[in-house]
Protein backbone atom coordinates (compact mmCIF):
# COMPACT_ATOMS: atom_id res chain seq x y z
CA UNK A 1 0.00 0.00 0.00
CA UNK A 2 1.46 3.44 -0.88
CA UNK A 3 2.87 5.30 2.12
CA UNK A 4 0.77 8.37 1.43
CA UNK A 5 -2.39 6.26 1.52
CA UNK A 6 -1.33 4.70 4.81
CA UNK A 7 -1.14 8.16 6.30
CA UNK A 8 -4.54 9.14 4.94
CA UNK A 9 -6.12 6.00 6.39
CA UNK A 10 -4.66 6.46 9.85
CA UNK A 11 -7.25 7.80 12.28
CA UNK A 12 -4.70 9.85 14.18
CA UNK A 13 -3.15 11.18 11.00
CA UNK A 14 -6.35 12.75 9.71
CA UNK A 15 -5.84 16.46 9.24
CA UNK A 16 -7.82 18.48 11.73
CA UNK A 17 -9.77 21.46 10.34
CA UNK A 18 -8.51 24.96 11.04
CA UNK A 19 -10.72 27.05 13.29
CA UNK A 20 -9.03 30.41 13.68
CA UNK A 21 -10.62 32.24 16.58
CA UNK A 22 -13.01 29.35 17.34
CA UNK A 23 -13.88 28.49 20.96
CA UNK A 24 -12.75 25.38 22.80
CA UNK A 25 -14.76 22.13 23.00
CA UNK A 26 -16.99 23.49 25.76
CA UNK A 27 -17.57 26.75 23.93
CA UNK A 28 -14.93 28.75 25.76
CA UNK A 29 -11.17 29.04 25.48
CA UNK A 30 -9.07 27.96 28.49
CA UNK A 31 -8.83 30.62 31.20
CA UNK A 32 -5.38 32.14 30.65
CA UNK A 33 -5.17 33.74 34.12
CA UNK A 34 -5.98 30.42 35.78
CA UNK A 35 -3.42 28.46 33.82
CA UNK A 36 -0.82 31.19 34.17
CA UNK A 37 -0.97 30.72 37.94
CA UNK A 38 -0.86 26.94 37.54
CA UNK A 39 2.28 27.22 35.43
CA UNK A 40 3.89 29.52 37.96
CA UNK A 41 3.15 26.98 40.70
CA UNK A 42 4.72 24.25 38.54
CA UNK A 43 7.85 26.31 38.17
CA UNK A 44 8.29 26.92 41.88
CA UNK A 45 7.60 23.31 42.79
CA UNK A 46 10.41 22.26 40.46
CA UNK A 47 12.73 25.17 41.22
CA UNK A 48 12.41 24.97 45.01
CA UNK A 49 12.94 21.21 44.85
CA UNK A 50 16.18 21.77 42.93
CA UNK A 51 17.44 24.34 45.43
CA UNK A 52 16.55 22.21 48.44
CA UNK A 53 17.75 18.86 47.14
CA UNK A 54 20.18 19.27 44.22
CA UNK A 55 22.06 22.58 44.24
CA UNK A 56 24.98 23.02 43.43
CA UNK A 57 24.74 19.99 41.12
CA UNK A 58 23.63 20.47 37.53
CA UNK A 59 20.25 18.79 37.77
CA UNK A 60 17.68 17.41 40.15
CA UNK A 61 16.90 13.71 40.48
CA UNK A 62 13.26 13.99 41.54
CA UNK A 63 12.58 10.38 42.53
CA UNK A 64 15.49 10.16 44.96
CA UNK A 65 15.40 13.86 45.96
CA UNK A 66 19.08 14.48 45.25
CA UNK A 67 21.23 15.96 42.52
CA UNK A 68 23.81 14.97 39.92
CA UNK A 69 26.12 16.63 37.42
CA UNK A 70 25.19 16.07 33.80
CA UNK A 71 26.83 18.63 31.52
CA UNK A 72 29.88 19.92 33.35
CA UNK A 73 29.26 20.86 37.00
CA UNK A 74 27.95 24.37 36.28
CA UNK A 75 24.90 24.39 38.58
CA UNK A 76 23.23 24.19 35.20
CA UNK A 77 19.60 24.29 36.32
CA UNK A 78 20.26 27.60 38.09
CA UNK A 79 21.74 29.14 34.93
CA UNK A 80 18.97 27.75 32.75
CA UNK A 81 16.20 28.97 35.07
CA UNK A 82 17.56 32.48 35.63
CA UNK A 83 15.75 34.39 32.86
CA UNK A 84 12.58 32.38 33.55
CA UNK A 85 12.56 33.92 37.03
CA UNK A 86 12.36 37.39 35.51
CA UNK A 87 9.69 36.40 32.99
CA UNK A 88 7.63 35.19 35.96
CA UNK A 89 8.28 38.53 37.67
CA UNK A 90 10.60 37.42 40.47
CA UNK A 91 13.27 40.15 40.46
CA UNK A 92 14.54 39.50 43.98
CA UNK A 93 15.39 35.86 43.27
CA UNK A 94 16.95 36.84 39.95
CA UNK A 95 19.23 39.26 41.80
CA UNK A 96 20.15 36.64 44.39
CA UNK A 97 20.99 34.00 41.78
CA UNK A 98 23.20 36.44 39.86
CA UNK A 99 25.31 36.80 43.01
CA UNK A 100 25.36 33.05 43.60
CA UNK A 101 26.54 32.32 40.07
CA UNK A 102 29.32 34.89 40.25
CA UNK A 103 30.56 33.38 43.50
CA UNK A 104 30.25 29.70 42.65
CA UNK A 105 30.61 28.96 38.92
CA UNK A 106 34.10 28.29 37.57
CA UNK A 107 34.90 27.13 34.04
CA UNK A 108 38.56 26.32 34.76
CA UNK A 109 37.75 22.70 35.50
CA UNK A 110 38.97 19.38 34.15
CA UNK A 111 35.64 18.35 32.64
CA UNK A 112 34.71 17.01 29.22
CA UNK A 113 31.78 19.16 28.13
CA UNK A 114 29.39 19.09 25.19
CA UNK A 115 30.25 22.03 22.97
CA UNK A 116 26.65 22.28 21.83
CA UNK A 117 24.99 21.99 25.25
CA UNK A 118 27.44 24.34 26.94
CA UNK A 119 26.77 26.94 24.28
CA UNK A 120 23.01 26.85 24.26
CA UNK A 121 22.49 26.39 27.98
CA UNK A 122 25.44 28.14 29.65
CA UNK A 123 26.61 30.78 27.16
CA UNK A 124 23.05 31.48 26.03
CA UNK A 125 21.69 31.57 29.57
CA UNK A 126 24.39 33.94 30.83
CA UNK A 127 24.06 36.26 27.83
CA UNK A 128 20.31 36.50 28.24
CA UNK A 129 20.57 37.13 31.98
CA UNK A 130 23.24 39.76 31.35
CA UNK A 131 21.01 41.63 28.90
CA UNK A 132 18.01 41.40 31.26
CA UNK A 133 19.93 42.41 34.38
CA UNK A 134 18.94 46.06 34.41
CA UNK A 135 15.28 45.20 33.88
CA UNK A 136 15.60 42.89 36.89
CA UNK A 137 16.86 45.72 39.07
CA UNK A 138 20.46 44.56 39.19
CA UNK A 139 22.90 47.43 39.73
CA UNK A 140 24.84 47.22 36.48
CA UNK A 141 28.38 48.48 36.07
CA UNK A 142 29.44 51.43 33.94
CA UNK A 143 29.53 50.48 30.30
CA UNK A 144 26.67 47.96 30.48
CA UNK A 145 25.53 46.22 28.29
CA UNK A 146 29.02 46.19 26.76
CA UNK A 147 30.49 44.99 30.05
CA UNK A 148 29.36 43.18 33.16
CA UNK A 149 30.12 40.09 35.26
CA UNK A 150 27.64 37.80 33.50
CA UNK A 151 28.97 38.88 30.11
CA UNK A 152 32.50 38.07 31.25
CA UNK A 153 31.32 34.67 32.45
CA UNK A 154 29.64 34.00 29.10
CA UNK A 155 32.80 35.03 27.26
CA UNK A 156 34.93 32.82 29.51
CA UNK A 157 32.67 29.82 28.84
CA UNK A 158 32.65 30.46 25.09
CA UNK A 159 36.45 30.74 24.95
CA UNK A 160 36.66 27.28 26.48
CA UNK A 161 34.74 26.02 23.43
CA UNK A 162 36.91 27.66 20.76
CA UNK A 163 39.53 24.86 20.58
CA UNK A 164 36.77 22.57 19.27
CA UNK A 165 36.57 24.70 16.10
CA UNK A 166 40.23 24.21 15.24
CA UNK A 167 39.65 21.56 12.57
CA UNK A 168 40.54 21.42 8.86
CA UNK A 169 36.91 22.12 7.97
CA UNK A 170 36.16 24.71 10.66
CA UNK A 171 33.34 22.46 11.90
CA UNK A 172 33.67 21.82 15.64
CA UNK A 173 34.21 18.63 17.58
CA UNK A 174 31.25 17.64 19.72
CA UNK A 175 33.16 17.54 23.02
CA UNK A 176 35.95 19.62 24.52
CA UNK A 177 37.81 19.48 27.81
CA UNK A 178 37.35 22.84 29.50
CA UNK A 179 40.88 22.80 30.89
CA UNK A 180 42.92 21.03 28.23
CA UNK A 181 41.04 21.50 24.96
CA UNK A 182 40.05 18.67 22.64
CA UNK A 183 41.17 15.26 23.88
CA UNK A 184 43.58 13.46 21.50
CA UNK A 185 41.21 10.53 21.05
CA UNK A 186 38.05 12.57 20.58
CA UNK A 187 35.72 11.30 17.86
CA UNK A 188 35.55 13.61 14.84
CA UNK A 189 31.92 12.67 14.14
CA UNK A 190 29.53 15.47 15.09
CA UNK A 191 25.85 15.93 14.40
CA UNK A 192 24.65 18.67 12.09
CA UNK A 193 22.95 20.60 14.90
CA UNK A 194 26.15 20.39 16.94
CA UNK A 195 27.91 22.27 14.14
CA UNK A 196 25.28 24.78 13.05
CA UNK A 197 23.90 26.01 16.38
CA UNK A 198 26.24 28.81 17.40
CA UNK A 199 25.48 31.94 15.39
CA UNK A 200 22.88 33.39 17.80
CA UNK A 201 25.05 33.20 20.91
CA UNK A 202 28.43 33.75 19.28
CA UNK A 203 27.36 36.72 17.17
CA UNK A 204 25.79 38.33 20.22
CA UNK A 205 28.99 37.75 22.15
CA UNK A 206 31.13 39.27 19.38
CA UNK A 207 28.83 42.28 19.19
CA UNK A 208 28.95 42.94 22.93
CA UNK A 209 32.66 42.29 23.48
CA UNK A 210 34.07 43.59 20.20
CA UNK A 211 35.95 40.34 19.59
CA UNK A 212 34.99 38.95 16.15
CA UNK A 213 36.41 35.47 16.74
CA UNK A 214 33.15 34.04 18.07
CA UNK A 215 30.98 35.15 15.17
CA UNK A 216 33.70 34.23 12.71
CA UNK A 217 33.94 30.58 13.79
CA UNK A 218 30.15 30.25 13.92
CA UNK A 219 29.79 31.58 10.38
CA UNK A 220 32.53 29.31 9.03
CA UNK A 221 30.79 26.27 10.55
CA UNK A 222 27.47 27.31 8.99
CA UNK A 223 29.05 27.78 5.60
CA UNK A 224 30.84 24.41 5.68
CA UNK A 225 27.52 22.67 6.29
CA UNK A 226 25.92 24.64 3.46
CA UNK A 227 28.72 23.66 1.11
CA UNK A 228 28.37 20.01 2.14
CA UNK A 229 24.69 19.66 1.20
CA UNK A 230 23.74 17.04 -1.38
CA UNK A 231 22.87 17.69 -5.02
CA UNK A 232 19.18 17.62 -4.09
CA UNK A 233 19.74 20.23 -1.37
CA UNK A 234 19.65 18.13 1.81
CA UNK A 235 22.06 17.63 4.70
CA UNK A 236 22.63 14.43 6.62
CA UNK A 237 22.65 13.80 10.33
CA UNK A 238 26.32 13.31 11.27
CA UNK A 239 29.51 14.41 9.57
CA UNK A 240 33.25 13.89 10.08
CA UNK A 241 34.61 17.33 11.00
CA UNK A 242 38.13 16.38 9.87
CA UNK A 243 37.25 15.16 6.37
CA UNK A 244 33.85 16.75 5.73
CA UNK A 245 32.38 13.37 4.78
CA UNK A 246 28.84 12.46 5.85
CA UNK A 247 28.74 9.54 8.28
CA UNK A 248 24.97 9.36 8.75
CA UNK A 249 23.05 10.27 5.61
CA UNK A 250 19.50 10.50 6.95
CA UNK A 251 17.98 13.90 6.19
CA UNK A 252 15.10 15.37 8.16
CA UNK A 253 14.11 18.21 10.46
CA UNK A 254 14.48 16.40 13.79
CA UNK A 255 17.12 15.16 16.20
CA UNK A 256 20.68 15.91 15.21
CA UNK A 257 19.64 18.46 12.57
CA UNK A 258 16.86 20.60 14.07
CA UNK A 259 18.58 23.64 15.52
CA UNK A 260 20.78 24.11 12.44
CA UNK A 261 17.68 25.13 10.50
CA UNK A 262 16.39 27.05 13.50
CA UNK A 263 19.58 29.10 13.71
CA UNK A 264 19.62 29.99 10.04
CA UNK A 265 16.23 31.67 10.52
CA UNK A 266 16.91 33.18 13.92
CA UNK A 267 20.41 34.24 12.93
CA UNK A 268 18.97 35.93 9.85
CA UNK A 269 16.41 37.81 11.93
CA UNK A 270 18.86 38.72 14.70
CA UNK A 271 21.55 39.94 12.32
CA UNK A 272 19.29 41.08 9.45
CA UNK A 273 21.36 38.74 7.31
CA UNK A 274 19.73 38.04 3.94
CA UNK A 275 22.25 35.33 3.07
CA UNK A 276 21.33 33.19 6.08
CA UNK A 277 17.64 33.49 5.24
CA UNK A 278 18.29 32.62 1.60
CA UNK A 279 20.13 29.50 2.75
CA UNK A 280 17.18 28.42 4.88
CA UNK A 281 14.66 29.07 2.13
CA UNK A 282 16.66 26.85 -0.22
CA UNK A 283 16.70 24.11 2.40
CA UNK A 284 12.98 24.61 2.95
CA UNK A 285 12.29 23.91 -0.73
CA UNK A 286 14.24 20.65 -0.57
CA UNK A 287 12.57 19.66 2.71
CA UNK A 288 9.12 20.22 1.23
CA UNK A 289 10.02 18.41 -1.99
CA UNK A 290 11.56 15.30 -0.43
CA UNK A 291 10.55 14.89 3.23
CA UNK A 292 7.01 16.30 3.49
CA UNK A 293 4.06 13.93 3.21
CA UNK A 294 0.60 15.28 3.99
CA UNK A 295 1.95 17.80 6.50
CA UNK A 296 4.19 15.23 8.21
CA UNK A 297 7.94 15.30 7.77
CA UNK A 298 9.81 12.02 7.35
CA UNK A 299 13.46 11.03 7.22
CA UNK A 300 14.93 10.39 3.78
CA UNK A 301 18.29 9.44 2.28
CA UNK A 302 20.07 12.75 1.67
CA UNK A 303 21.34 11.90 -1.83
CA UNK A 304 18.36 9.93 -3.15
CA UNK A 305 15.36 11.40 -1.34
CA UNK A 306 14.01 7.91 -0.58
CA UNK A 307 12.24 7.36 2.75
CA UNK A 308 14.53 5.85 5.37
CA UNK A 309 12.48 6.36 8.57
CA UNK A 310 8.70 7.05 8.41
CA UNK A 311 8.68 8.48 11.93
CA UNK A 312 7.81 11.69 13.72
CA UNK A 313 10.18 12.69 16.52
CA UNK A 314 9.12 14.89 19.40
CA UNK A 315 12.06 17.20 18.68
CA UNK A 316 10.52 17.98 15.29
CA UNK A 317 7.64 19.81 16.96
CA UNK A 318 9.65 23.05 16.86
CA UNK A 319 9.04 23.20 13.08
CA UNK A 320 5.59 24.88 13.11
CA UNK A 321 7.01 27.63 15.30
CA UNK A 322 9.89 28.10 12.89
CA UNK A 323 7.44 28.22 9.98
CA UNK A 324 5.53 30.96 11.79
CA UNK A 325 8.71 33.05 11.97
CA UNK A 326 8.91 33.14 8.18
CA UNK A 327 5.18 33.85 7.83
CA UNK A 328 4.11 30.39 6.63
CA UNK A 329 1.16 30.26 9.04
CA UNK A 330 -1.23 27.94 7.19
CA UNK A 331 1.33 25.18 6.74
CA UNK A 332 2.51 25.70 10.30
CA UNK A 333 -1.00 25.22 11.70
CA UNK A 334 -1.64 22.08 9.67
CA UNK A 335 1.58 20.49 10.84
CA UNK A 336 0.98 21.61 14.42
CA UNK A 337 -2.46 20.02 14.48
CA UNK A 338 -0.98 16.73 13.25
CA UNK A 339 1.48 16.77 16.12
CA UNK A 340 -1.27 17.75 18.57
CA UNK A 341 -3.17 14.55 17.72
CA UNK A 342 -0.16 12.56 18.94
CA UNK A 343 -0.12 14.54 22.18
CA UNK A 344 -3.81 13.81 22.71
CA UNK A 345 -3.22 10.11 22.15
CA UNK A 346 -0.55 9.79 24.83
CA UNK A 347 -0.72 12.88 27.05
CA UNK A 348 2.72 13.89 25.75
CA UNK A 349 4.93 13.41 22.72
CA UNK A 350 6.89 10.14 22.58
CA UNK A 351 10.45 10.51 21.37
CA UNK A 352 9.56 8.54 18.22
CA UNK A 353 6.14 7.95 16.66
CA UNK A 354 5.63 5.59 13.72
CA UNK A 355 3.34 7.54 11.39
CA UNK A 356 1.92 4.67 9.27
CA UNK A 357 1.27 2.51 12.35
CA UNK A 358 0.02 5.38 14.49
CA UNK A 359 1.96 4.27 17.56
CA UNK A 360 5.21 4.62 19.46
CA UNK A 361 8.52 3.12 18.33
CA UNK A 362 10.11 0.42 20.47
CA UNK A 363 12.45 1.84 23.13
CA UNK A 364 11.52 5.39 22.14
CA UNK A 365 8.33 5.71 24.18
CA UNK A 366 9.64 8.25 26.67
CA UNK A 367 8.75 11.92 27.15
CA UNK A 368 11.40 13.96 29.02
CA UNK A 369 9.02 16.94 29.34
CA UNK A 370 10.31 18.50 26.14
CA UNK A 371 9.13 22.00 25.17
CA UNK A 372 9.00 21.92 21.37
CA UNK A 373 5.25 21.56 20.78
CA UNK A 374 4.51 24.14 23.47
CA UNK A 375 7.08 26.43 21.87
CA UNK A 376 5.28 26.18 18.53
CA UNK A 377 1.93 26.82 20.23
CA UNK A 378 3.31 30.00 21.79
CA UNK A 379 4.60 31.33 18.46
CA UNK A 380 1.44 30.41 16.57
CA UNK A 381 -0.87 31.86 19.21
CA UNK A 382 0.96 35.17 18.93
CA UNK A 383 0.43 34.99 15.16
CA UNK A 384 -3.18 33.79 15.01
CA UNK A 385 -4.95 34.04 18.37
CA UNK A 386 -6.43 30.60 17.66
CA UNK A 387 -7.75 29.21 21.01
CA UNK A 388 -6.88 25.68 19.88
CA UNK A 389 -3.33 26.62 20.80
CA UNK A 390 -4.40 27.52 24.32
CA UNK A 391 -6.04 24.10 24.52
CA UNK A 392 -2.65 22.49 23.92
CA UNK A 393 -1.28 24.60 26.77
CA UNK A 394 -4.12 23.49 29.01
CA UNK A 395 -3.56 19.84 28.07
CA UNK A 396 0.16 20.18 28.76
CA UNK A 397 -0.38 21.63 32.22
CA UNK A 398 -2.97 19.00 33.18
CA UNK A 399 -0.93 16.12 31.75
CA UNK A 400 2.42 17.09 33.25
CA UNK A 401 0.92 17.67 36.68
CA UNK A 402 -1.03 14.41 36.60
CA UNK A 403 1.66 12.13 35.19
CA UNK A 404 4.99 13.70 36.07
CA UNK A 405 4.65 15.56 39.37
CA UNK A 406 6.31 13.94 42.36
CA UNK A 407 7.24 15.15 45.84
CA UNK A 408 10.60 16.55 44.68
CA UNK A 409 9.79 18.17 41.35
CA UNK A 410 8.74 16.72 37.99
CA UNK A 411 10.14 13.47 36.65
CA UNK A 412 10.88 12.46 33.09
CA UNK A 413 8.26 10.06 31.77
CA UNK A 414 10.07 6.88 30.87
CA UNK A 415 7.16 5.32 28.98
CA UNK A 416 4.03 7.17 27.85
CA UNK A 417 2.13 3.90 27.47
CA UNK A 418 2.10 3.10 31.20
CA UNK A 419 3.40 6.42 32.61
CA UNK A 420 6.43 4.93 34.31
CA UNK A 421 8.85 7.60 35.50
CA UNK A 422 12.58 8.12 35.26
CA UNK A 423 14.78 9.74 37.90
CA UNK A 424 15.67 12.92 36.02
CA UNK A 425 14.42 16.48 35.60
CA UNK A 426 16.36 18.08 32.76
CA UNK A 427 17.29 21.75 33.12
CA UNK A 428 15.34 22.58 29.96
CA UNK A 429 12.11 21.92 31.85
CA UNK A 430 12.61 25.22 33.70
CA UNK A 431 14.40 26.99 30.85
CA UNK A 432 11.95 26.11 28.08
CA UNK A 433 8.87 24.04 28.88
CA UNK A 434 7.61 26.14 31.78
CA UNK A 435 8.70 29.40 30.14
CA UNK A 436 6.87 28.78 26.87
CA UNK A 437 3.77 27.64 28.76
CA UNK A 438 3.78 30.80 30.84
CA UNK A 439 4.29 33.04 27.80
CA UNK A 440 1.47 31.25 26.00
CA UNK A 441 -0.90 32.26 28.81
CA UNK A 442 0.60 35.72 29.49
CA UNK A 443 -0.12 38.00 26.50
CA UNK A 444 1.06 41.15 28.31
CA UNK A 445 4.48 39.83 29.34
CA UNK A 446 7.35 42.18 28.56
CA UNK A 447 8.75 39.54 26.21
CA UNK A 448 5.79 40.21 23.90
CA UNK A 449 6.49 43.95 23.74
CA UNK A 450 5.52 45.35 20.33
CA UNK A 451 7.86 48.31 20.52
CA UNK A 452 5.42 50.65 22.22
CA UNK A 453 7.76 50.91 25.22
CA UNK A 454 11.53 50.84 25.46
CA UNK A 455 14.48 51.94 27.54
CA UNK A 456 17.09 54.44 26.39
CA UNK A 457 20.46 53.53 27.86
CA UNK A 458 23.51 55.76 27.78
CA UNK A 459 26.67 53.81 27.05
CA UNK A 460 30.25 55.02 26.59
CA UNK A 461 29.54 54.72 22.86
CA UNK A 462 26.34 56.71 22.69
CA UNK A 463 22.65 56.22 23.38
CA UNK A 464 21.28 52.69 23.01
CA UNK A 465 17.66 51.51 22.81
CA UNK A 466 16.85 48.29 24.69
CA UNK A 467 13.75 46.36 25.71
CA UNK A 468 11.65 47.31 22.69
CA UNK A 469 10.69 43.69 21.98
CA UNK A 470 11.46 41.37 19.12
CA UNK A 471 13.39 39.02 21.40
CA UNK A 472 15.08 36.10 19.69
CA UNK A 473 14.97 32.89 21.71
CA UNK A 474 17.98 30.66 21.39
CA UNK A 475 17.27 26.97 21.11
CA UNK A 476 17.25 26.70 24.91
CA UNK A 477 14.60 29.48 25.08
CA UNK A 478 17.00 32.13 26.39
CA UNK A 479 15.76 35.48 25.00
CA UNK A 480 18.28 37.78 23.31
CA UNK A 481 17.41 41.43 22.79
CA UNK A 482 18.42 42.14 19.16
CA UNK A 483 18.79 45.84 19.87
CA UNK A 484 21.68 45.07 22.23
CA UNK A 485 23.82 43.96 19.32
CA UNK A 486 23.99 47.57 18.18
CA UNK A 487 24.94 49.04 21.56
CA UNK A 488 28.66 48.36 21.46
CA UNK A 489 29.49 48.81 17.79
CA UNK A 490 30.24 52.48 17.60
CA UNK A 491 33.25 52.09 19.85
CA UNK A 492 35.27 50.18 17.28
CA UNK A 493 34.17 52.29 14.34
CA UNK A 494 35.00 55.53 16.14
CA UNK A 495 38.23 54.06 17.45
CA UNK A 496 39.29 53.17 13.92
CA UNK A 497 38.40 56.66 12.72
CA UNK A 498 40.50 58.23 15.46
CA UNK A 499 43.37 55.82 14.79
CA UNK A 500 43.26 56.66 11.08
CA UNK A 501 43.26 60.39 11.77
CA UNK A 502 46.16 60.04 14.19
CA UNK A 503 48.04 57.83 11.74
CA UNK A 504 47.50 60.39 8.99
CA UNK A 505 48.61 63.20 11.28
CA UNK A 506 51.83 61.46 12.27
CA UNK A 507 52.45 60.38 8.68
CA UNK A 508 52.14 63.96 7.49
CA UNK A 509 54.34 65.18 10.33
CA UNK A 510 56.97 62.52 9.65
CA UNK A 511 57.10 63.19 5.93
CA UNK A 512 57.24 66.94 6.39
CA UNK A 513 60.18 66.36 8.69
CA UNK A 514 61.84 64.19 6.05
CA UNK A 515 61.12 66.83 3.43
CA UNK A 516 62.75 69.56 5.53
CA UNK A 517 65.76 67.35 6.32
CA UNK A 518 66.34 66.40 2.68
CA UNK A 519 65.94 69.95 1.54
CA UNK A 520 68.48 71.08 4.09
CA UNK A 521 70.93 68.33 3.08
CA UNK A 522 70.60 68.62 -0.69
CA UNK A 523 69.31 72.06 -1.24
CA UNK A 524 66.65 70.71 -3.61
CA UNK A 525 63.24 69.11 -3.31
CA UNK A 526 62.82 65.31 -3.51
CA UNK A 527 59.60 63.31 -3.44
CA UNK A 528 58.76 61.36 -0.29
CA UNK A 529 60.41 57.95 0.01
CA UNK A 530 57.02 56.17 -0.05
CA UNK A 531 54.75 57.42 -2.83
CA UNK A 532 51.21 58.10 -1.76
CA UNK A 533 52.06 59.23 1.74
CA UNK A 534 50.56 62.61 0.96
CA UNK A 535 47.20 61.11 0.02
CA UNK A 536 44.20 63.03 -1.14
CA UNK A 537 41.07 62.91 1.04
CA UNK A 538 39.50 60.59 -1.51
CA UNK A 539 42.42 58.17 -1.40
CA UNK A 540 42.45 58.29 2.37
CA UNK A 541 38.75 57.43 2.53
CA UNK A 542 39.34 54.46 0.24
CA UNK A 543 42.26 53.28 2.36
CA UNK A 544 40.23 53.62 5.53
CA UNK A 545 37.30 51.70 4.02
CA UNK A 546 39.69 48.94 3.02
CA UNK A 547 41.20 48.83 6.51
CA UNK A 548 37.84 48.92 8.27
CA UNK A 549 36.60 46.19 5.96
CA UNK A 550 39.38 43.96 7.24
CA UNK A 551 39.01 44.80 10.92
CA UNK A 552 35.41 45.78 11.52
CA UNK A 553 33.12 43.17 13.03
CA UNK A 554 30.15 42.44 10.82
CA UNK A 555 27.00 43.99 12.22
CA UNK A 556 26.03 41.16 14.54
CA UNK A 557 26.01 37.37 14.80
CA UNK A 558 25.56 34.61 17.42
CA UNK A 559 25.15 30.79 18.31
CA UNK A 560 23.05 28.04 20.34
CA UNK A 561 21.19 24.61 21.36
CA UNK A 562 21.73 21.00 22.79
CA UNK A 563 22.72 18.00 20.73
CA UNK A 564 24.69 15.42 22.65
CA UNK A 565 21.71 14.76 24.90
CA UNK A 566 19.69 13.80 21.88
CA UNK A 567 22.29 11.29 20.82
CA UNK A 568 22.36 9.82 24.30
CA UNK A 569 18.60 9.48 24.32
CA UNK A 570 18.20 8.19 20.83
CA UNK A 571 21.24 5.94 20.58
CA UNK A 572 22.38 4.48 17.27
CA UNK A 573 19.34 5.55 15.31
CA UNK A 574 20.69 7.40 12.35
CA UNK A 575 22.17 4.63 10.25
CA UNK A 576 21.98 4.67 6.47
CA UNK A 577 19.25 2.14 5.75
CA UNK A 578 19.46 2.47 1.97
Amino acid sequence: MPFRLLIQLGLLCTLLPLHYGAPGPDGTAPDSAHYRERVKAMFYHAYDSYLENAFPYDELRPLTCDGHDTWGSFSLTLIDALDTLLILGNVSEFQRVVEVLQDNVDFDIDVNASVFETNIRVVGGLLSAHLLSKKAGVEVEAGWPCSGPLLRMAEDAARKLLPAFQTPTGMPYGTVNLLHGVNPGETPVTCTAGIGTFIVEFATLSSLTGDPVFEDVARVALMRLWESRSDIGLVGNHIDVLTGKWVAQDAGIGAGVDSYFEYLVKGAILLQDKKLMAMFLEYNKAIRNYTRFDDWYLWVQMYKGTVSMPVFQSLEAYWPGLQSLIGDIDNAMRTFLNYYTVWKQFGGLPEFYNIPQGYTVDKREGYPLRPELIESAMYLYRATGDPTLLELGRDAVESIEKISKVECGFATIKDLRDHKLDNRMESFFLAETVKYLYLLFDPTNFIHNNGSTFDAVITPYGECILGAGGYIFNTEAHPIDPAALHCCRRLKEEQWEVEDLMREFYSLKRNRSRFRKKRMNSGSWEPPERPGTFSSPENHDQAREKKVGKQKISLLSCPSQPFTSKLALLGQVFLDSS
